[in-house]
């Protein structure tokens, strides 16, 4: 069910045809003029009455559908266009009034796991950053089949785009976010940060970044869950993301503590061991990974004074700041894109004489000659 794309070759032989390249133009015959009309519009897609089409084909029974022979393959090239003309907003919000979006959540429960995956991935374009589809997916109940989706889903990658879809879809939506912490899902975040697929771990770590800077509050409710020990465990993994968001997550943690001073426990003893290791693993890194892991030295260093109330041991050695690394950009701009009159002034030497000029004696000041 692809599209085809414009006859672009056909188009361009028509216009070399009609021009020999010497002419500045001539007048088209109203035979040729229609031709090009009728061609031209052929080319250009209703993009309302297309979603209206892909939405009756969502509507269609599985069976019917294989019956007439279409695969789950011509379902995800047809999503995947209907990804492309929502990335509208209008027409993202057109598709509720069309009559497309129910059908488009019941996919998120389809028996194929790359279309419930690539289902997610429309809501999620749909929903971002667009309250009013927001609120249309959240009356529809489509957070349900997202979250059941995310939780359990047999298939890591439909797991992985149910979250991506439900990030999308509370972000800057309180509503969402109350029904996300009423379904319980801290603890569903908590279980992907166990599993051992990296992009899930990256998009687990960045919503619970986004949900503890928007509610300081739940800082106690990952607490309880056992959040710190997992982040402890993540910020020593390889991949850097990881490690950098695990860090910023447990750097909320210890300033919510610093604001609540309770008795050391074994939780603490466990981050300033682990802050030993980094900064022994930062010392160790190439000068290019230094250069990379900026983020990850500031918040090892952030954590330790937290910690130890003394700067980390990566100042002492001059790794906090790299030679250069607070140095403004060179200047490309004002080279490339400096004012004409400023740069005319900037190369005038006004000392400078005209070629043309004439040595004249200097004019001499004083009183003229007796009469």
């Amino acid at each position: 069910m692809a599209r085809e794309g414009p006859n672009w070759e056909g188009l361009l032989k028509w216009s070399l045809s009609h021009s020999d390249g010497t002419n500045s133009s001539r007048t088209l015959s109203e035979e040729d003029r229609r031709w090009f009309m009728e061609a031209m519009q052929g080319q250009t897609v209703d993009v309302v009455k297309r979603m209206k089409e892909i939405t009756l084909v969502m509507k269609t029974p599985e069976q019917v559908l294989e019956s007439q022979g279409v695969t789950p393959q011509d379902i995800e090239d047809m999503l995947d266009e209907l990804q492309e003309h929502v990335e509208s907003i209008d027409m993202a919000n057109d598709l509720h009034s069309i009559g497309g979006l129910v059908p488009l959540l019941d996919y998120l429960r389809n028996s194929h796991a790359n279309i419930r995956a690539k289902a997610a991935e429309v809501v999620s374009t749909i929903v971002q950053n667009n309250p009013r589809s927001q609120q249309m997916v959240m009356e529809a109940n489509g957070l349900e089949p997202l979250l059941s989706n995310f939780t359990s889903d047999p298939d890591v990658g439909v797991r992985t785009k149910a979250l991506g879809a439900i990030s999308s879809l509370i972000r800057h939506n309180k509503s969402g976010v109350a029904a996300f912490r009423l379904a319980n899902g801290y603890a569903a975040l908590r279980d992907a940060l166990s599993s051992e697929n990296v992009r899930f771990q990256r998009k687990a770590l960045n919503l619970i970044d986004y949900l503890l800077n928007e509610n300081r509050s739940d800082i106690g409710v990952i607490t309880e869950l056992g959040f710190p020990r997992i982040m402890m465990h993540l910020a020593s993994n390889e991949d850097s993301d990881i490690r950098e968001a695990a860090l910023r997550g447990l750097l909320e943690v210890a300033r919510d503590r610093l604001e609540k001073p309770i008795s050391s426990n074994e939780d603490d003893d466990k981050l300033k061991q682990l802050l030993q290791e980094r900064v022994k693993g930062i010392s160790e890194m190439s000068h290019e990974d230094l250069v990379a892991a900026k983020e990850e030295r500031e918040l090892v260093d952030t954590l330790w004074k937290i910690c130890h109330n003394e700067p980390s041991p990566l100042f002492e050695q001059g790794l906090l700041s790299l030679p250069g690394e607070d140095a403004p950009p060179p200047d490309v701009a004002s080279q490339h894109f400096e004012p004409p009159l400023r740069a005319w002034a900037a190369n005038r030497n006004p000392d400078a004489k005209p070629k043309s000029e004439k040595n004249e004696p200097p004019l001499l000041l004083g009183p003229g000659p007796a009469s």
